[in-house]
Parts: structure tokens; sequence; C-alpha cells
């Protein structure tokens, strides 16, 4: 039987991967194959994590920086990623903004408008731009990551959970559109993990505490943990799920306590 992870020739966008959970995403793709595009705002930092993984065996890495609230940015990412790549086999939707963190009430308009634009509408035009390729070619695989956010309510990032429940919604009409063309649109909706983008969340010890008390594996999650479930969602081995959300969070949302 052939290796059902092996993503060798197929070409890979992962936005938000300087860091993070991208970052973690990206070196697992390009570890079973893939040829990866490290996209973030900064070139800089997405040439040092290209340079990380053209180190290591796999697949080969190309830095391409795009701000996701700018469309036209992200048609040139696009476009610069399709000459690189020859073809967009995988979309990684990672990149995400949460400038605000407290009670809806105290959010601005400005705010609230930049976390819908950041985290819904930009994967709505990734989607819209690589997705009809990926259709005539009769494959492929898009993964926008959410959180568990978009389960539930928060008292002090409320907005940024409305965002990820509206991911969750858009992978699955993604999914109904795209699904009998033979691509596939899913969602990992991670818990607490150690990242520079949660560390408000983590670095509260007493919010740690509270969430580690009701997460049945007892600690935070690291972006590797994230990785993995990308890995599948992108491969052969899930080639029968989409319009799914995966919750990857240690268990927490099957118990009463958490965040």
């Amino acid at each position: 039987m052939t290796n059902p992870f092996n993503l060798t020739g197929r070409g890979a966008i992962i936005t938000g991967s300087s860091r993070g959970i991208g970052r973690a995403i990206a070196h697992g793709l390009a570890a079973q194959g893939a040829d990866v595009i490290v996209s973030s705002r900064n070139q800089d930092a997405c040439e040092a994590v290209a340079d990380e993984i053209n180190a290591l065996s796999g697949g080969r890495a190309t830095a391409i920086a795009a701000n996701i609230g700018d469309k036209v940015a992200l048609e040139n990412l696009v476009a610069r990623s399709t000459g690189r790549l020859g073809a967009i086999d995988i979309l990684v939707c990672n990149a995400a903004s949460n400038p605000y963190y407290g009670p809806m009430a105290g959010i601005s308009d400005d705010q609230f408008e930049k976390i819908l634009r950041n985290n819904v509408l930009a994967n709505h035009w990734l989607a819209a731009m690589v997705g009809p390729r990926m259709a005539e070619r009769g494959h492929g695989s898009i993964i926008l990551i959410g959180s568990i956010g978009g389960l539930r309510g928060s008292p002090v990032i409320g907005a940024y959970n409305i965002s990820k429940a509206a991911d969750f919604q858009l992978a699955r009409n993604l999914a109904v559109e795209y699904g009998p063309a033979g691509v596939r649109v899913n969602c990992i909706a991670p818990g607490l993990i150690r990242t520079d983008f949660a560390r408000a969340l983590w670095e509260d010890s007493d919010n740690l505490a509270t969430a580690l008390s009701g997460t049945p594996m007892g600690r935070i999650g690291e972006p590797d943990d994230i990785a993995g479930t990308a890995v599948f969602l992108a491969s052969d081995a899930s080639r029968y799920i989409t319009g799914q959300a995966i919750v990857v969070d240690g268990g927490a949302t099957v118990t009463v306590g958490g965040i």
C-alpha cells in the first residue's frame, strides 16, 4: 500500500506561517514532500522559516510576504505562488487577527471590522482565487484554521470567536460547492496552543490553570500538535472528509471547564 500521507509533488500556500501554528504546518507539509510557500506580513521572517525548511529533507520552501487584509496583496501571493509551484494543491488559511481583548461592548467598529476582514473575508478571497483552479484539476484541499472559540462564548475574545464560527460555516459552504469537483474544504479547531498569538491567554497563570483544569490531557497544546492534523487533511488519508471542523484541544471541549 502506498503512503496516503505522501505529499510529494504537491504545492501548498500557508498563510501566517512565519511563526506558531503556521510555521509548524509548513514544516509538517514539507516533511511529507510538499513544496510550500511560507507567507506572512514580514518577508525577512518568511525567509528565515523557508531557510529552516530548506535545510531539512523533504519539500522545498519559498518565502512570499503578503498582508491578508489586502486583496491585491493576496492576488499577488497566489499569482507568484502559482508561478513558483506550477499549481496550488493545498491552501492553509492560518493567518488571523485579534486586536481586542475584553467585553463586546467595548470593541470599536474598526477593531471588529479588522477581525472579520482578516479572519473571514480573507479566507473567502483566497478560496475564491485558488478553488476554481483546483476544481479544474479535479483535486485539492483547503484548510481553514479555526478555533474552539467558534464553539463557545467568551467574555474577552467574543468577536474573535464570532469570526471563527463563521469560518466553520465557510468551510461547510465551500465543501458543498467544490465537493463535486473533488476539492475538499475543512477546518481545524485548535484549543489553547502555546503561540505568541495566544500569549494573553496562556501567560495569565490563573487563566491557564482554569483552562488546564478542564482539559483531560492536562497540558497546553503545542504548534506541532496542529501540524499533524493539517498533514492529514492535506493528504489522501482524508480523501473522504470534507465540510468538517476537527477539534484538536486535548479534550477541553468535552468537559465543563476550560477557557
